[in-house]
């Protein structure tokens, strides 16, 4: 149920963690989405996060937050984690080489403007579509799900969230929350914002030469010119990577959209922690 993919090019970090994208190592994949909760959920999750890898990279190389973002707000732990998978494709930028990718690029750095891959962005999107509906099958209504990504997933996360295609999709509710940690706003010119109720979080490392920070600026402003309200856009003294400062403000952002003052998840959380108590006595 693994399989090794060569890489190369370039790299990047994922907070204090190496993590290479394109360079020539094995990097091992899981071939189908993870599904996880943390320890200590419910039997029937509050909310849900999908969260989309990047360009090279699999399920596994973000998995970590299914652990790590209940230990900054702990009612995260009450969620589901979805850990989406992307197919192999051939990847222009590499020579057409074969590897785990959302849709293929063919200009590189990332700068505003590049061409898109129109179709493989709308199959992705899609992609999410099905993985949204598997969680409202199991009682998790579209505005307690979360969707997110790093890189090349971030970008789908942002399309899912805010545009639709075709035009009959206009009337699905809209998701609790979006998160685009280095990723960038595509196909602006083709189709239309669909949904601005989805409050937002762009972070965005000021040095990033890989996916440009000037892309945190264009689509930012384009979605609030089209009437995205709720916007969080933070950056931070890094290239393309990610943070602990980062990550904490991405678990308090999800913590305030899944839950609010919801007392009832407050209250669990509690309850759970004080039962945890009397068992280690």
């Amino acid at each position: 149920r693994h399989r090794t993919t060569s890489l190369q090019a370039v790299s990047t970090e994922r907070g204090s963690r190496a993590h290479v994208l394109f360079c020539w190592i094995i990097l091992s994949c899981c071939i189908d989405s993870t599904h996880s909760m943390s320890s200590s959920a419910a039997t029937r999750a509050r909310g849900a996060l999908i969260f989309l890898h990047g360009l090279g990279d699999g399920p596994s190389g973000w998995s970590f937050l299914k652990d790590e973002l209940p230990t900054l707000k702990p009612r995260l732990a009450q969620i589901e984690y979805v850990f989406p998978q992307s197919p192999d494709i051939p990847i222009s930028i590499n020579g057409g080489m074969r590897m785990p990718g959302w849709f293929d690029l063919f200009e590189w750095p990332i700068q505003v403007g590049d061409p898109d891959d129109k179709q493989g962005k709308l199959k992705a999107v899609e992609q999410m579509e099905q993985e949204i509906q598997k969680l409202t099958e199991k009682g998790i209504p579209r505005n307690k799900i979360a969707i997110g990504g790093f890189s090349q997933g971030g970008a789908i996360a942002l399309l899912a969230a805010y545009y639709s295609n075709p035009p009959a999709h206009d009337a699905r509710p809209p998701l609790a929350a979006c998160a685009s940690l280095s990723g960038w706003l595509t196909l602006t010119k083709e189709i239309q914002v669909a949904n601005t109720q989805t409050p937002l979080y762009w972070a965005h490392g000021e040095y990033d030469d890989k996916v440009l920070f000037g892309q945190q600026k264009y689509g930012v402003e384009k979605l609030s010119a089209a009437g995205v309200a709720n916007l969080r856009f933070p950056s931070f003294p890094m290239g393309h990577q990610s943070c602990p400062q980062e990550l904490t403000q991405l678990a308090e952002f999800l913590d305030s959209t899944l839950f609010g003052d919801d007392e009832e998840s407050t209250t669990s959380m509690q309850d759970k922690q004080r039962g945890g108590a009397k068992q280690d006595l």
